[in-house]
């Protein structure tokens, strides 16, 4: 429910799908011109000749134009995307748990091997969703796996930071909740 909840959220708020159309023009030059370009590279090339001021100015247009509707064009694709990735990220993580770390102790480093693993796999899993909703972005058509690499290295940081973080906080609570007890302060 988290998932489906962010992603109604965060769809339009993302800004990709907004200033994806709005440079679309310029996208397809960039596209032609060079096909491997680096995530960062392309971003900023996108706005380059483009009949807009900004992403906010593009977003009216687009509303004024499409109606809210088509901020949400890719929707159903993003969730189809996002449950399967974080199913098959939570499994992986805790398969990846009991291997290196089957005590369940505060382990960073085997937090953090295991969160950069769970990403790569559900990424590498999910690429080709990840490219469907591209495609309904920006309205092209393209090839299957066209970006799966970049979308890894993109997530293994990603998720090793997003875990470690999580099982930090997870350990100094429980710690402290832990404490409480053997002082005889109970649940507060």
């Amino acid at each position: 429910m988290a998932t489906v909840l962010h992603d109604a959220i965060m769809n339009p708020a993302e800004g990709k799908h907004a200033s994806t159309l709005c440079s679309l023009k310029a996208f397809k030059q960039i596209k032609e011109e060079s096909v491997l370009q680096t995530s960062w590279n392309l971003q900023r090339l996108q706005m380059f000749n483009s009949p807009y001021r900004g992403v906010l100015d593009c977003m009216g247009a687009l509303l004024r134009r499409e109606g809210p509707a088509s901020f949400y064009r890719s929707y159903t694709t993003q969730l189809t995307m996002n449950v399967p990735f974080q199913a098959l990220h939570f499994m992986t993580y805790e398969y990846l748990q009991e291997l290196l770390n089957p005590h369940r102790q505060y382990n960073p480093s085997s937090h953090v091997v295991s969160g950069a693993l769970a990403g790569a796999v559900a990424a590498a899993a999910t690429t080709p969703l990840d490219v469907c909703k591209t495609l309904l972005n920006t309205q092209e058509a393209a090839g299957g796996a066209v970006g799966a690499a970049a979308r890894i290295i993109y997530q293994m940081p990603s998720t090793a930071i997003s875990w470690s973080v999580y099982e930090f906080f997870k350990y100094v609570l429980t710690k402290r909740r832990h404490q409480r007890r053997l002082r005889g302060d109970g649940d507060r």
